[in-house]
């Protein structure tokens, strides 16, 4: 996400990083390029206009911290700048005290409400509560039947109705249900438009009077750009928001509506969803994503990634297996399907502080489909050859190869690097790496040794 706009500025202010002394014409200089690159990535003009005058005088009046270079302030200020404008602090959910808290989620057609409902009620049960979805779409008669297949392949319970038109009725039924079932939350999935129309508003506004929701937020698609502030806007006049979840910014959008919709609403964003998948979203922390648009990491993030993504006790045999020298393909196997679960190795990479621009596109394009075939390789292997990699002649690489649509050469790159990682696994269970407490298995993971297509897994 943000990935032209993250370069331009990271070299903007790489630049200013070394200066030992900063003067008004390369203040202005950096302005003008800071300006450049929020309009390339379709920020809206007016929030431009006004957070490079606020950053301007920030930094001709800047006192210089005694463990900064004057470039080093400048650069603080754009990040803090850059945190100020995507919204201070973190915002978490709004609770009824009453134990039982209704989510309504509006939003354009099309812009993820429903797999949102599902992610967002995902994030709760992790949390230990019980929430259900419910489907309030009395136009689009497949939008609920959607719900319920997600809901179901996840385990979490989902009330809809699609013999009845009223929505207020199935609202106020799914509310019924949920506390009849012991739910804490409910998660009401409400219908789209192409516009935003008076009819959509009115039925919006009758389901607020009807369920009183505790959190009222609207979906919004990064990738209509400054549209999406229009389209906040219209909301927010008419029925009031609790704030935004941003959906598809794992795909190529600008950032532009993510940077403009906090300053423009002053309702803060609360989720972003970074994929399809149901647990492909993330709460949103403005220095994380500051930092990470900077090429700063966001290593908090990587480790919550891990903590939730990573098997503990796989992983503790792991290290009981490198200790004894015991470390085989099986092992390798699980930790490449962990490291899987986690995301693609783009976005991992981005998160780790002092590796941007240092790892290009071009060595990390096609990592995920190298690991795909990877793991292709090794579930084409018998048990005996993985419990024992020393089995594997020419013959029996063929085989491999052909089983998992390889080729031999795949194979023995595999093998190759295995015995590299086996070498560097013994270094690691003799306690050659520590990693931060809650981080996982994540450094054993045997493709953070080497990156691209000739150094590592990757």
């Amino acid at each position: 996400m943000f990935e032209s706009l993250s370069t331009k500025l990271q070299n903007i202010t790489k630049a200013m990083r070394g200066k030992a002394r900063v003067t008004d014409q390369d203040i202005k200089d950096m302005m003008r390029e800071i300006r450049m690159a929020l309009l390339e990535a379709d920020v809206n003009y007016t929030v431009v206009k006004s957070f490079v005058a606020d950053m301007t005088e920030k930094c001709k009046n800047a006192d210089i911290e005694g463990s900064f270079t004057p470039g080093q302030q400048i650069v603080k200020i754009v990040r803090d700048s850059l945190v100020e404008l995507l919204g201070e602090g973190e915002t978490k959910l709004n609770v009824s005290p009453t134990g039982f808290t209704v989510i309504i989620l509006y939003g354009l057609q099309g812009a993820g409400k429903t797999t949102t409902a599902v992610k967002l009620a995902n994030i709760l049960k992790k949390d230990g509560k019980k929430p259900m979805v419910a489907s309030v779409d009395v136009h689009r008669h497949a939008a609920a039947e959607q719900l319920k297949v997600l809901a179901e392949s996840n385990g979490i319970p989902c009330y809809i109705d699609p013999e009845n038109k009223d929505a207020v009725k199935i609202a106020k039924d799914a509310m019924d249900r949920a506390k009849y079932m012991l739910c804490n939350y409910l998660i009401v999935d409400t219908a789209g438009r192409t516009v935003v129309d008076d009819e959509m508003m009115d039925e919006l506004k009758a389901l607020n009077d009807a369920v009183d929701p505790d959190e009222k937020l609207l979906v919004v698609d990064a990738m209509i750009g400054q549209e999406a502030v229009n389209v906040a806007s219209s909301f927010e006049e008419a029925i009031g928001m609790n704030g935004f979840i941003m959906t598809k910014l794992d795909g190529d959008a600008r950032g532009g509506a993510a940077l403009s919709i906090r300053k423009i609403t002053g309702k803060p964003i609360k989720y972003i969803c970074v994929g399809e998948k149901t647990d492909a979203i993330e709460q949103f922390y403005p220095n994380r994503m500051a930092d990470r648009i900077l090429g700063m990491g966001d290593m908090l993030t990587l480790i919550e990634k891990a903590s939730v993504s990573l098997d503990e006790e796989a992983a503790a045999k792991s290290v009981e297996k490198m200790m004894s020298n015991q470390y085989d393909l099986d092992d390798l196997l699980s930790q490449f399907e962990q490291m899987k679960n986690m995301g693609s190795m783009k976005d991992i990479i981005g998160m780790l502080p002092g590796v941007s621009g240092k790892i290009t596109d071009d060595q990390l394009d096609g990592s995920d489909a190298i690991m795909d075939k990877n793991i292709a390789i090794i579930r084409s292997m018998t048990k005996k050859e993985r419990k024992n990699p020393n089995l594997l002649n020419a013959s029996r690489r063929k085989r491999i190869a052909a089983g998992s649509g390889t080729t031999v050469q795949d194979v023995n790159q595999l093998m190759k690097q295995f015995e590299q990682t086996s070498k560097m696994m013994k270094q690691f269970g003799k306690g050659g790496l520590k990693l931060p407490k809650g981080f996982g298995g994540l450094g054993r993971l045997g493709g953070l040794g080497g990156f691209g297509r000739k150094g590592g897994f990757f």
